[in-house]
């Protein structure tokens, strides 16, 4: 599992929605959630290969976003995240 921070232009870009549509597609679970300071952070969990794909993602972003940073941090993963789609969290 990895939790990850997206800072720099990521809201009101669609940047959580095209990473939860993204995370889907790889068959990832987990959550993503816009904070306070402008940012993004989430976790997610799944395959390596495909954890690997989302971090691409990430450093990207959606044509309107401008991420200037991507914090990675590898955890445990979490058999719960396991019971639930790829969503936002509020």
């Amino acid at each position: 599992m990895l939790g990850f921070n997206v800072t720099g232009q990521v809201q009101g870009v669609f940047f959580r929605r095209t990473t939860i549509t993204t995370a889907q597609s790889l068959s990832l679970h987990g959550w993503v959630m816009n904070v306070a300071d402008g940012s993004v952070i989430g976790q997610a969990q799944g395959l390596k290969e495909n954890l690997d794909q989302l971090v691409e993602y990430l450093h990207r972003g959606p044509p309107t976003a401008h991420v200037e940073h991507v914090e990675i941090q590898e955890k445990a993963d979490n058999p719960a995240l396991y019971e639930r789609e790829f969503g936002p969290r509020k």
